[in-house]
């Protein structure tokens, strides 16, 4: 893996922005040398499916109901091909709930197979113990099992009824089988801040490693924003958890903004979009980092010429991240060498220029502009897709929800023709296998209002050669 076109003086070296002036150390050489890009990610996010048992709040991509566009198992793999070529480390599958596509372990068995490492993250439903066993069997896969609450009421109030007791249940599955080290993975709230202990106990209870991320306001965080990121108090609350428990704890580098606190947390403490990570949507679009859902920050389609190869290496976005980024309004910190100006995506969300300061910014500098945008009453950009369920959102520009009506059915407040055109997960019992492929598919029996081909999940389209009959 190398750097894309990085600049060198003539003494061969590479050239590190204007703020790595800091002492030289491999550290710092590195983060200097991450910013010009390198040419395949270290990691991508995938996400394969937009369908989902749940609703949670906060959902970056806004999921729930799966898109019949979604990438079918052949395009998967040709993907996987790719990143195998490009040695791209591994893929952080997500959606949606990733395991509910019928596919999902085809794909997973298809990647370690082609040295492309895996981590998905899942709220657990269908992680029953014999998939428990499976996969503490392989060497190449990890797991991450969300839980935004130490308690069910904390959890539940934000990723929906039961979904407390169904991650409980996975990881006591996981430990059952012996998988040690998997990930509990936890967005900071404002309600679960004080509850620090409570999650590292859960995870040194299951031999888990527990994961700190961000709550940003991408897709439904925008709606809860305001509602649930921490506190300025909770935010230095935080800080110095981190840095009481140092690398014991993850954070995904998702929380470089606290390093404005003086000093920096374990990690790059850089915004890798675009430069070493990006995000890949289950319809093969590319983005600049998954907390970027949003025209802005699409860079191409893995099904365009050249594939993802060709989106990475030489998209114009992708091409313009690269470039030694200005402080803009945070030059002048003492404090922008460390924490690089923030989120680009959380910025955005909220309305603020992106060479401006983190809405979160610990020195204070985000809330006067917060403020004034609030008082404007300025209208925020949202994401460009919408799979929520029963989604009353009116459709932006950009893709939109996805409009879908009931095959063979005239009557549109008529209920669905099963359980299966509504619930992704209809059937399942955690302690047998799916009754049918219908209980893999979310849109059984669904159809795109511009046509009258019935969309399956079993990925053909209906009739007597689908496997859903």
């Amino acid at each position: 893996m190398t750097l894309v076109e990085t600049p060198r003086t003539r003494s061969s070296e590479p050239v590190l922005p204007e703020a790595a002036a800091r002492p030289v150390t491999e550290k710092n050489r590195l983060v200097g040398l991450f910013e010009y890009g390198l040419d395949a990610p270290i990691c991508l996010t995938w996400e394969l499916t937009y369908a989902c048992n749940l609703s949670c709040v906060h959902c970056l991509s806004s999921s729930g109901r799966r898109d019949p566009r979604e990438l079918t198992t052949e395009e998967a793999k040709g993907v996987i091909d790719e990143l195998q070529r490009m040695q791209v480390f591994y893929v952080n599958i997500g959606g949606g709930e990733p395991t509910v596509r019928s596919d999902f372990w085809e794909l997973v068995d298809y990647a370690t197979a082609h040295q492309v490492g895996v981590k998905f993250s899942t709220n657990g439903v269908k992680i029953t113990p014999e998939i428990a066993k499976r996969l503490a069997a392989s060497d190449y896969v990890d797991v991450q099992i969300s839980l935004d609450g130490a308690t069910t009421e904390v959890n539940d109030h934000v990723r929906g009824v039961g979904s407390y007791d169904t991650a409980m249940r996975a990881m006591q599955n996981m430990a059952d089988a012996g998988f040690k080290g998997f990930k509990i993975s936890v967005v900071c709230t404002r309600q679960n801040i004080g509850q620090l202990d409570e999650f590292k106990a859960i995870a040194d209870r299951f031999d888990a490693q527990l994961r700190l991320t961000r709550l940003r306001p991408p897709g439904r965080g925008a709606d809860v924003w305001d509602e649930l990121h921490p506190t300025q108090a909770q935010q230095r609350e935080l800080y110095d958890w981190l840095v009481l428990h140092g690398e014991d704890v993850l954070t995904g580098d998702s929380l470089f903004h606290l390093s404005a606190y003086g000093d920096a947390l374990p990690g790059l403490n850089l915004c890798g979009a675009g430069r070493v990570v990006c995000l890949v949507d289950p319809i093969g679009d590319v983005y600049a980092c998954p907390f970027a859902i949003h025209d802005e920050f699409l860079a191409g389609n893995v099904r365009s010429e050249g594939g993802f190869a060709e989106v990475w290496r030489h998209s114009e976005l992708f091409t313009k991240l690269r470039q030694p980024q200005s402080g803009g309004a945070c030059s002048s910190c003492q404090f922008f060498d460390i924490c690089k100006g923030g989120c680009m995506a959380a910025k955005f969300f909220t309305g603020l220029p992106l060479d401006g300061p983190d809405p979160e910014c610990v020195q204070g500098y985000g809330e006067e502009l917060l403020k004034n945008r609030k008082e404007k009453q300025d209208i925020l950009p949202k994401s460009s897709v919408d799979h929520s369920h029963r989604t009353t959102r009116a459709p932006r520009s950009g893709m939109g929800p996805v409009q879908l009506t009931l095959a063979h059915r005239a009557d549109l407040a008529a209920p669905p023709v099963s359980a299966c055109a509504e619930d992704p997960l209809a059937g399942f019992n955690p302690a047998q296998p799916p009754v049918s492929a219908c209980a893999e598919s979310p849109l059984v029996e669904f159809t795109l209002l511009a046509t009258s081909d019935t969309v399956c999940g079993c990925g053909r389209e209906g009739g007597s050669a689908c496997a859903c009959g």
